[in-house]
């Protein structure tokens, strides 16, 4: 019975360890795409820095992503639109997860 513990506490450890990685690998998305739209925006690096931890904020509203969406869209009106949005967040979550992975 210890083999099939150990397996269970290993299949609980690699959830909980992928879990967690998603979770930064999502938070570190938004944060680029807080840095992106606030370049947009033609904020100072202060003001960007301030902006993106908003943006990562926002992003415990409601499950899933599109509350980003509506907030960064909403903040750069016509300087984007929400399909935009979505592919630089797509291309920047895929940026996060290659950092996280460089960072192991």
């Amino acid at each position: 019975m210890s083999t099939f513990n150990d397996r269970a506490d290993a299949f609980e450890s690699k959830f909980a360890h992928d879990a967690d990685m998603q979770f930064k690998a999502d938070a570190r998305r938004n944060k680029l795409t807080g840095l992106w739209a606030a370049e947009l925006l033609g904020k100072s690096a202060e003001e960007a820095a301030e902006y993106a931890k908003e943006v990562i904020k926002s992003d415990f509203e409601e499950a899933g992503h599109e509350d980003v969406v509506r907030k960064v869209a909403a903040d750069l009106g016509d300087k984007s639109n929400p399909d935009e949005i979505r592919a630089k967040m797509a291309e920047f979550l895929a940026v996060a997860k290659e950092q996280l992975m460089s960072e192991v």
